[in-house]
């Protein structure tokens, strides 16, 4: 990429998590025509999964897949000229960057691989890194992680990578990185810098952009969303950007589909990054044409003083069993067996420092089948201890085969107890954070901090549109007028919900307040619930502190990345304006 290039950066996503689909890097390069791809491969569970893989391989710590989808497709990239930029450097980037190179040696194709660090405060914290016995976990905080931005990505990039792998790096970083790289931006360019974010959290979640996920799959043909086709962005050196697909793959970009993404796990009208603070509150949308969504206007601010730092620990084990209760009397049945389990637990030599129940209603009256007539008792133990856990709840359960409630029977047997994460978020000052760019020659070069920053604070309320008049209501679901999608932050959930049409959005606005949200989600009652306003994109975004505990690697509840929050917020009922439906 020369310092400055004029020309429109092609930029694509073959990852949105470690797991994802596997051929989307060979779909990406084949599809069509590609300058840079990216790969986002973390997320705070993977951060913790990717934690015990390193204690027991100090070699480890990184996205094993990520090798095998380089091994098929190196050659394929470099012929091609397409530079791949993925963060599956996870806890080890220096070591996946080193596998690389082995790979691209082994099968004669030369290529510069480069990688970025510094992200790494592990050893900076007080207690360091936990110890353990060979086959076991530590407790106490394990990793911390700071965020960066893509600077670092972007020196790479300038001093000739071919590949760039990194560590924990913002989700938008992918993007901003070679963005700048290839435009040639400074740091003080907020504008064109936030344009980029934008553009780098509509990609970062592969197929939530091309109709996965979608609130309205129903509104297109079946066969049109069974296999979407991963986005791309053609970036312009203004900062603007149009999220499009390559021609003749499944899914469909539209204007939905971007805000849906948009909304996803952000909150209010300012979201912060390293590199920049985008204003989402100035994000204006427009459909192009099929398949082609502009996203200009987006304004920037300089970036916030601190970085955040993910803190990923052992939180203790935890173990549960499902009871499947049939037919009638459910709620005896729970009583009952509730009743004999809590007797053991309290019989054993340490009972779990956390005992959590939960009936899910499942069943139907008169069912036509048997797991329809079935409801299900969910119990959820925590504990430091494994063994706590472990034998004594499933000794308990298993003992009660033939002295409990009638029909009774569980899921699966419960297991020896497993461990669970923490993730706690942080904020260091820049100046703590070693930022380095490490290329392929050997060289180490010196990533500095923002010179200028700016602390977050609350954006003036945006004038809002008039209510609609009065008229008939009627009894319906709320998704028949809005989208939504929800996400995990930490232990934060949110909830992005959207209108599409002007109509819809004067009575959205005016109608789901957070009163009226707590009422349609009781689960959110007592915590804290935070409205955030985006007129510009028709939407509101509700912050639930505390839902997810602990957040997703502490499996605090039946949904534990609030995945489907915004699924049952549009099936609860409400009265609707007959005139919007």
């Amino acid at each position: 990429m020369s310092p400055a290039d004029p020309r429109p950066l092609r930029i694509g996503n073959a990852s949105g998590f470690y797991g994802d689909r596997f051929d989307a890097l060979r779909e990406m390069l084949t599809g069509g025509p590609l300058d840079v791809l990216t790969g986002d491969y973390l997320a705070e569970l993977t951060m913790f999964i990717l934690l015990r893989d390193r204690l027991k391989n100090p070699t480890g710590g990184y996205a094993r897949t990520f090798l095998g989808q380089l091994e098929e497709c190196l050659g394929l990239a470099h012929e091609r000229g397409v530079r791949i930029v993925a963060n599956a450097g996870g806890l080890n980037p220096a070591g996946l960057a080193d596998a690389v190179r082995e790979l691209a040696a082994r099968l004669g194709i030369p290529v510069r691989v480069a990688h970025v660090e510094g992200d790494d405060l592990t050893a900076s914290l007080p207690q360091g890194p936990g110890r353990a016995r060979p086959g076991e976990t530590p407790t106490g905080t394990l990793a911390a992680h700071a965020y960066l931005g893509g600077h670092g990505i972007a020196v790479c990039l300038r001093e000739g990578a071919d590949i760039v792998v990194t560590g924990r790096v913002t989700d938008a970083a992918l993007v901003t990185g070679p963005a700048a790289a290839h435009f040639g931006w400074g740091e003080r360019e907020y504008d064109r810098l936030a344009g980029a974010v934008v553009a780098g959290h509509v990609l970062e979640c592969g197929a939530q952009a091309t109709g996965g996920n979608y609130a309205f799959f129903t509104d297109h043909p079946p066969d049109l969303l069974r296999h979407p086709g991963f986005p791309l962005a053609e970036l312009h050196e203004d900062g603007s950007s149009v999220i499009t697909k390559h021609d003749g793959t499944g899914g469909v970009v539209d204007v939905g589909t971007v805000t849906a993404q948009l909304l996803y796990e952000t909150a209010g009208a300012r979201y912060p990054g390293p590199d920049v603070t985008a204003r989402l509150d100035t994000v204006r949308l427009t459909q192009e044409g099929p398949d082609r969504v502009r996203i200009e206007g987006v304004r920037g601010e300089a970036p916030p003083p601190e970085l955040k730092v993910g803190l990923s620990r052992l939180g203790g084990f935890r173990n549960e069993v499902a009871f499947v209760l049939t037919g009638l009397d459910i709620e005896a049945k729970a009583a009952l067996v509730r009743a004999q389990m809590e007797a053991a637990l309290d019989a054993a030599k340490s009972r779990p420092a956390e005992v959590r129940w939960d009936l899910a209603r499942t069943d139907h009256p008169d069912a036509p089948t048997e797991e329809t007539a079935s409801a299900l008792l969910r119990l959820v133990v925590r504990d430091p201890a494994q063994e706590t856990v472990g034998r004594a709840l499933s000794g308990a359960a298993v003992e009660l085969a033939l002295a409990s409630y009638p029909g009774f029977h569980v899921v699966a047997p419960p297991g020896k107890g497993a461990p669970y994460g923490i993730f706690e978020a942080a904020y260091v000052d820049r100046a703590a954070v070693d930022h380095r760019a490490v290329l392929h020659d050997g060289r180490r070069i010196p990533v500095a901090p923002a010179h200028d920053t700016l602390v977050l604070g609350d954006v003036p309320e945006p004038s809002l549109p008039e209510p609609p008049p009065p008229g008939p209501l009627r009894r319906a679901p709320l998704g028949r007028v809005a989208g939504a999608r929800s996400g995990d932050k930490g232990g934060s959930a949110n909830v992005g919900v959207w209108a599409r049409t002007d109509g819809a959005w004067a009575w959205l606005v005016h109608t789901l307040t957070v009163d009226r949200f707590r009422e349609l989600l009781p689960e959110t009652a007592g915590l804290p619930v935070v409205r955030h306003l985006l007129p510009n994109l028709r939407a509101l975004n509700f912050v639930v502190e505390g839902l997810l505990g602990e957040g997703v690697a502490a499996q605090h509840r039946f949904d534990p990345q609030a995945k489907a929050l915004g699924e049952w917020l549009r099936a609860r009922h409400l009265d609707l304006p007959e005139a919007l439906l």
